[in-house]
């Protein structure tokens, strides 16, 4: 898959990446020059674990205006949301002990292989765990917005949860959510990252956690890695907050336009799958980068191993199943198909694609 990636032939759906042509370069670019030319000694040098001031406050009064009562100092700058997953995966769990975690029917496989790597046990019921990791504002892979009924059970029962909020911009009706953290602050650690709506190039995200947790979550922070990048967060920082004569970008607006965007994607993506997968099973996403799509209830099992090495050969790529699930099993044959990065007009001919390759191996018997 990885020398797939880079073959212009081969129509990418699998990854989940966000579009290039989204990410704003040029102001990037100024942004990285300013803070080189006119404030080299703090984005060149070491800062502290916590993360730059603004950069925090940015995060925190977003939060705040969702409902959640955050201030700079709750805010942790992490490397991308996963390093705020691994830390408050560390903070809710035993070492040792194969705590169960909570995850759903299908979870983000990043999340799911931390977990098998610590020794924990992801399982679907939500209930009868250690901790629960949901994404209650636009989920992966489904793409769908957590129901209100799980969400009081959540919010009423005591064990811990990990929200995360990867995808809570990217809801096409847009704004996001009320996040779990604005409901129980004592039992939320909250991960939010700027990867999916500026780039992830940047390795931006953040970490809120019950403030007694707060101390160790630093600890934890500083013996893994002294902080985030410095220069990452001051670029990121004078991008959204402006700094000297770079002026603050419209964060709004641009998370506006990018609904917009891959809402577009989503709509164009929908119709190749009803037109090449007919009796497949899918629901438009509520947001997010991808389908969720299943094979016909009756359909044969075939090989997941197999079906990906026959799209490969037939010139797609798409994130099967097994990867998405807390046991790791094939089950029955689903896939991940993402809109977000692939050429629109090659969506059309990669879903025949990928249809061709399942309908090989179902002649080949492959299971």
């Amino acid at each position: 898959m990885r020398a797939a990636a880079s073959d212009t032939r081969v129509v990418n759906l699998a990854g989940g990446l966000p579009s290039d042509a989204q990410f704003p370069r040029q102001a990037l670019a100024a942004a990285f020059v300013r803070v080189v030319s006119h404030d080299g000694g703090r984005a060149l040098q070491y800062g502290w674990a916590e993360g730059a001031e603004r950069l925090r406050g940015f995060v925190a009064k977003r939060l705040r205006a969702r409902g959640a009562a955050v201030d700079a100092d709750d805010v942790i700058v992490t490397a991308g949301a996963q390093q705020g997953i691994a830390i408050a995966l560390e903070l809710t769990t035993r070492t040792g002990r194969r705590d169960r975690v909570g995850v759903g029917d299908e979870s983000y496989p990043a999340a799911l292989d931390l977990m098998r790597a610590r020794g924990l046990a992801p399982v679907a019921p939500l209930t009868g765990v250690r901790v629960r990791y949901v994404m209650p504002a636009i989920d992966n892979p489904r793409g769908r917005a957590m129901a209100d009924a799980v969400r009081r059970t959540l919010i009423a029962t005591r064990p811990a949860i990990i929200e995360d909020d990867a995808y809570a911009d990217l809801a096409f009706d847009g704004p996001a959510p009320r996040p779990l953290l604005a409901d129980a602050p004592d039992r939320v650690l909250h991960v939010g990252t700027l990867s999916k709506t500026l780039c992830p190039g940047l390795r931006i995200g953040w970490l809120v956690v019950p403030r007694p947790l707060r101390s160790r979550a630093l600890r934890l922070k500083q013996s893994a890695d002294l902080q985030a990048s410095s220069l990452g967060q001051a670029v990121a920082e004078t991008y959204l907050l402006g700094e000297g004569r770079t002026p603050p970008v419209d964060f709004d607006a641009r998370l506006v336009r990018l609904r917009r965007f891959y809402r577009r994607r989503a709509a164009m993506l929908g119709r190749a799958l009803r037109a090449a997968l007919p009796g497949w099973r899918f629901t438009p996403p509520a947001g997010g980068f991808a389908f969720w799509v299943e094979a016909p209830a009756d359909a044969p099992r075939v090989d997941e191993l197999a079906w990906l090495r026959a799209a490969l050969e037939a010139g797609v790529m798409f994130d099967p199943g097994s990867s998405f699930r807390p046991d790791g099993a094939a089950g029955s044959a689903a896939a991940r198909l993402c809109f977000s990065s692939a050429p629109v007009e090659a969506f059309a001919v990669g879903v025949r694609r990928f249809a061709r390759a399942w309908r090989r191996c179902v002649t080949r018997g492959d299971a």
